[in-house]
C-alpha cells in the first residue's frame, strides 16, 4: 500500500496550485459525520438518555467542567470552539486507524485529515487567531504590554515569540503522532496484512484519542491564559 496524498493540480487566478484531495475529502466526511451524529443525538432530548444521548452528554458535560474549572470568567462563551475542536479532531484522527487503512483507491488512500500538516497547521492557526483575539478584547493593551517599561518591552517580544511557537508545536504534535502511526500501520500491512497490525491499530487508535484530548486542553490553557485576569 502507498502512502501519499491524492494530488490534484488546477489554475486559479493564473496560479498554479495543488490540492491534497483525499485530505479535503476525508476532512469534510468528519464533519459531515458530526453533523449527522449530533442531529440523531439530539433529536430526541430525554430525561432517560439513549447510549448516544449519553455519550454525547459524558464528553460535552467533562469539557464544560475543564472550562470552568481553567478559565476563571466567562469560560461558556469559549465552550463551542473547545468542544468542537475535540469532536472533530478524534473523529479525523480515527478515520485513517479504523479498517479504512485495508482500502486502496487508484487516486491514493483513505487516511486521517489530520496527516496533512495543512489542516493541523490550519487548526492551530484558528486557534491562535481566537486566543489572541480574546486576551485583546479581555485586557486591551495590557494583554501583550503589561508596562510601560525595558522590562516591560522584553516580556512583550518573549510573549509575541510564544504566540508564534504555540500554534506550532500544536501543528507539529498533532500532525506527527497520526501521520506516524498510519506509516507504521501500512508498513505492517506490507509485511503481514493479517494479525501483526491489529494491535498497532488498537494502540492506534487509543493515541488518536489521546492526541485530540491533548490539543484541545492545551487550547484551554492557551485561552485561560490569555483572558483570566491573574495573568
Amino acid at each position: 500500500m502507498s502512502h501519499g496524498h491524492w494530488m490534484v493540480e488546477r489554475v486559479i487566478f493564473g496560479q498554479n496550485m495543488t490540492f491534497n484531495m483525499d485530505t479535503l475529502v476525508a476532512m469534510w466526511a468528519a464533519m459531515g459525520f458530526l453533523l449527522i451524529i449530533s442531529f440523531f443525538a439530539t433529536r430526541k432530548v430525554s430525561i432517560f438518555p439513549s447510549k448516544l444521548q449519553l455519550l454525547f452528554e459524558k464528553i460535552l458535560g467533562y469539557f464544560d467542567g475543564l472550562i470552568s474549572g481553567m478559565i476563571h470568567e466567562g469560560g461558556r462563551k469559549h465552550f463551542p470552539l473547545i468542544a468542537s475542536l475535540f469532536l472533530f479532531i478524534v473523529t479525523a484522527n480515527l478515520m485513517g486507524q479504523l479498517p479504512l487503512k485495508m482500502i486502496e483507491l487508484k487516486q491514493g488512500e483513505i487516511a486521517s485529515p489530520t496527516n496533512d500538516i495543512n489542516l493541523t497547521a490550519g487548526l492551530a492557526i484558528i486557534v491562535l487567531v481566537y486566543y489572541v483575539l480574546a486576551g485583546i478584547i479581555k485586557k486591551k493593551h495590557k494583554f501583550l504590554l503589561h508596562e510601560i517599561s525595558f522590562v516591560g518591552i522584553i516580556s512583550m517580544l518573549v510573549e509575541i515569540l510564544e504566540l508564534v511557537t504555540r500554534p506550532l508545536t500544536l501543528a507539529l504534535r498533532l500532525f506527527g503522532n497520526i501521520l506516524a502511526g498510519e506509516i507504521l500501520i501500512t508498513a505492517l500491512l506490507g509485511l503481514i496484512a493479517w494479525g501483526l497490525p491489529l494491535p498497532i491499530m488498537f494502540f492506534e487508535i487509543l493515541v488518536a484519542c489521546v492526541q485530540a484530548l491533548v490539543f484541545t486542553m492545551l487550547t484551554t490553557v492557551y485561552i485561560a491564559t490569555a483572558v483570566n485576569e491573574n495573568h
